[in-house]
């Protein structure tokens, strides 16, 4: 007999089952086992089962919604730049207030999610970014033994020590004329500056340093660099040790990436992440990519996008356990901070109140889009003969 067949038996003698009585049952059974083979106690569960009967799903009851709840943490999630779920988990009490149509039984229960939670219902909408840019790292060797290598960690326990680095925009190559991007990191409170410079030049290094020290919120008492020409140079050494209170200038080891781990991986969640590997070869998107780093994208990843600290790490057989502080924004740091003077402190809260991530979301959106434009437009003087 067919399994089709079988399926068609199966149907025409279960409600003759149902309805019968014990003696009947065992009847309809010795003869269900002897037309279809099968033994006799898979035989009583086939017959048993109400196909129209509705089944419960095995397993307890669904505490959240998640009809309603994924739809909202989607939405977060996608104008967070696709944060993990620890981070994410830290920074909804600062996105759910600027969200519109939000009542507050959804409110509760997003923020009662767990990060394993959000994890199981984000794995379908996980997005992977391909791509590996080209190092532009050329060594100043002129002033190496001017700057000290840094041997030991910084006092981390304070904002003000500085890792700076640089991100080249020259798409697939490194000949001619293209926008770097400057990334300062605070070790201490994650809090990162970025500027746009045409080329890499000393002066112009040097003019967006003093810019960023001038829009940071604590006085640096530290800079920390790679042995790259754009910082190994006279300016920039006589511009951070001749001055009232000098600032501790050191580098890294050569070819020892792991050295300004901080801003190594702010490199990434930054800059490659807004504005990828493209080749950025036209001077006026200098000033459009400054004006959305130092505006909308600096208030967005200092305010809203909170960061894990490494803690301790100890080393287990052949892995290392490493232990994580909770996440906090940058501007949470800060405001922890004694070193933080209370006048800056109640700067960054006017300026934190009067901002709204969403809003900075689509203003970034908007520069992008721009920028991107402009991008494709080749300036005038490549254009010449």
């Amino acid at each position: 007999m067919s399994l089709s067949s079988k399926r068609e038996y199966l149907l025409q003698i279960r409600a003759r089952y149902h309805r019968s009585g014990r003696v009947y049952k065992s009847k309809i059974l010795d003869e269900y086992c002897q037309v279809c083979g099968y033994d006799r106690k898979y035989a009583i569960k086939r017959l048993a089962v109400d196909p129209k009967r509705l089944r419960r799903k095995p397993g307890r009851k669904p505490r959240y919604d998640q009809e309603r709840l994924l739809p909202l943490l989607k939405r977060v999630w996608l104008a967070s730049d696709q944060m993990c779920s620890k981070r994410l988990r830290a920074a909804l009490p600062k996105w759910l207030p600027h969200l519109s149509a939000l009542s507050r039984e959804s409110k509760a229960q997003l923020l009662f999610l767990s990060p394993a939670t959000m994890d199981r219902w984000l794995r379908p909408l996980r997005v992977r970014y391909p791509g590996k840019g080209l190092g532009g790292t050329k060594p100043g060797t002129l002033l190496k033994h001017h700057i000290p290598i840094r041997t030991s960690n910084w006092d981390i326990t304070r904002p003000g020590f500085i890792e700076a680095d640089t991100v080249a925009h020259c798409g697939n190559s490194l000949a001619g004329d293209f926008i770097w991007s400057l990334v300062f990191t605070d070790l201490f409170s994650g809090w990162t500056q970025l500027r746009a410079v045409w080329n890499k030049g000393a002066a112009g290094i040097q003019e967006q340093i003093t810019d960023l020290e001038a829009h940071t919120p604590f006085a640096i008492a530290g800079f920390d660099c790679d042995n790259g020409s754009e910082f190994l140079n006279y300016p920039l050494l006589e511009y951070f040790t001749r001055r009232k209170t000098p600032v501790a200038f050191t580098r890294s080891r050569p070819y020892h990436k792991n050295d300004n781990a901080h801003v190594e991986q702010k490199n990434w969640t930054h800059v490659r992440q807004l504005l990828g590997w493209d080749r950025l070869d036209n001077p006026q998107l200098v000033g459009l990519i400054n004006q959305l780093y130092g505006q909308e994208w600096s208030a967005y990843q200092n305010f809203f996008c909170p960061n894990m600290k490494l803690v301790s790490k100890e080393r287990v057989a052949s892995r290392y356990r490493r232990r994580y502080d909770p996440p906090q924004t940058p501007y949470e740091r800060l405001l922890q901070s004694r070193e933080v003077s209370p006048q800056n402190k109640r700067r960054l809260q006017a300026t934190y109140a009067g901002l709204n991530p969403f809003t900075l979301k689509k203003s970034i959106e908007l520069k992008l889009k721009n920028i991107f434009a402009l991008n494709r437009v080749q300036p005038a003087e490549s254009m010449n003969p």
